[in-house]
């Protein structure tokens, strides 16, 4: 179809609409980037800038010399990594059955999902829920409340009703437990909602900051997300980073600002890899109900 002048005229208004919130969005960060390889004085000095007069890493030097630092790192890529396992392997085992008409009792599960999109227990019965089970203090608290997201089982389960039932129903003719057939069959074909559910997931692991708030109280088992938060809002850096020279007085701003570059740039590492599956996958998992 030809465009009209006025399509064009849209156009060129959403194109310069885009760019702004794109600006918008990204200059904060590169700022706090630039601000965490700046000297203090800068960062006194300047009230913005996107890159700094000198280019110094000595908070990041210091931040990855600290325990307490590299203890809440891999304490948060081994929750998210094994989180998001656990999650996306509950919604797909969830979501398969849930595709198949023929399953006993379909339509009233569908229907308390949904109602779970709408109505929450609240904050107070979910803490006491996993204070009874015991998990108060463990990884697993981090884990097990939100294991499965309503909205992304009903992504998933829209997925899995849109394969051909031809090729489900030949596996099985050739001797293929339903077990199998999910196995073999379905998950090979599900690499774009895979992908995208184990991103969502993942993201959402990572950047979680309530549950680790709520339910941990040791400080040797923090998140990423609890150091930043303790950073931000310590007065007593050397405390919190779990200081190793009593005489070095660490940048009290460089080092928040290196800190989330820290906490925000791994996750950002993940979209370039999983980007061709990412808008395939919400695609063809959103548009049939």
């Amino acid at each position: 179809m030809k465009n009209t002048p006025l399509g064009r005229v849209f156009d060129a208004f959403n194109a310069v609409v885009l760019v702004g919130l794109a600006v918008v969005t990204v200059l904060p960060f590169i700022y706090v980037t630039a601000g965490s390889f700046a000297k203090e004085s800068e960062l006194a000095e300047r009230a913005f800038f996107l890159w700094p007069r000198e280019v110094v890493t000595d908070t990041y030097r210091y931040i990855f010399s600290t325990d307490t630092f590299m203890r809440s790192l891999i304490v948060t890529i081994a929750v998210t990594a094994v989180g998001t396992l656990i999650q996306v392997l509950l919604t797909f085992t969830m979501g398969y059955p849930l595709s198949r008409r023929s399953l006993p009792g379909r339509n009233v599960l569908l229907s308390l999902i949904i109602f779970t999109m709408v109505f929450s227990g609240g904050l107070i019965p979910t803490y006491l829920i996993v204070r009874e089970l015991g998990m108060l203090d463990t990884y697993w608290a981090l884990v097990l409340p939100m294991a499965i997201n309503p909205f992304y089982l009903i992504i998933v389960k829209n997925f899995f009703q849109e394969l051909p039932e031809e090729l489900q129903e030949a596996a099985m003719i050739d001797g293929c437990s339903e077990l199998g057939v999910f196995w073999r069959i379905v998950l090979p074909l599900s690499k774009p909602i895979l992908a995208t559910m184990a991103l969502f997931y993942a993201v959402a692991i990572w950047n979680d900051f309530m549950s680790p708030l709520l339910y941990i109280d040791d400080s040797s088992k923090w998140t990423l997300q609890m150091f930043v938060r303790q950073m931000t809002v310590s007065s007593d850096m050397a405390n919190t980073l779990g200081q190793l020279d009593p005489n070095y007085e660490p940048p009290e701003q460089g080092l928040k600002f290196s800190v989330i570059v820290i906490a925000t740039v791994p996750i950002l590492l993940l979209y370039p890899f999983l980007q061709k599956h990412f808008a395939k996958g919400m695609l063809i998992g959103s548009v049939k109900g």
